[in-house]
């Protein structure tokens, strides 16, 4: 059975870094595009970056510049690497994983055929 499983969350300070990471299992993921989603207290999901399997990648605009997405497709994982973070950075964070080609379907959630339970991270102000 496919499962994804979030690690790495937790409370930082305004400007601090954490790194998340996805431990996919139950198939291959290496042709899966997969990507980082968050969701905010009384907001909707929103997308924060994704990764083609190919290495293509994709941020929201919030993100850019401060996250990284990598994979490493010989341990199915998948990472963010997060820094100069911000209270407004604050959710809980799912990854994702689907059989996507149109980098436009890379930032939304219809596309992700498989996903996490998410890990919470808060950043303090």
């Amino acid at each position: 059975q496919e499962e994804l499983v979030e690690s790495g969350g937790g409370l930082v300070q305004t400007g601090g870094s954490l790194r998340l990471s996805c431990a996919a299992s139950g198939r291959t993921f290496n042709t899966y595009a997969m990507g980082w989603f968050r969701q905010a207290p009384g907001k909707e999901r929103e997308f924060v970056a994704a990764i083609q399997w190919s290495g293509g990648r994709a941020y929201a605009p919030s993100v850019k510049d401060r996250f990284t997405i990598s994979r490493d497709n010989t341990k199915n994982m998948l990472y963010l690497q997060m820094n100069s973070l911000k209270p407004e950075d604050t959710a809980v964070y799912y990854c994702g994983a689907g059989r996507i080609q149109s980098p436009v379907r890379l930032t939304t959630d219809l596309g992700y055929d498989y996903w996490g339970q998410g890990t919470q991270v808060t950043v303090s102000s």
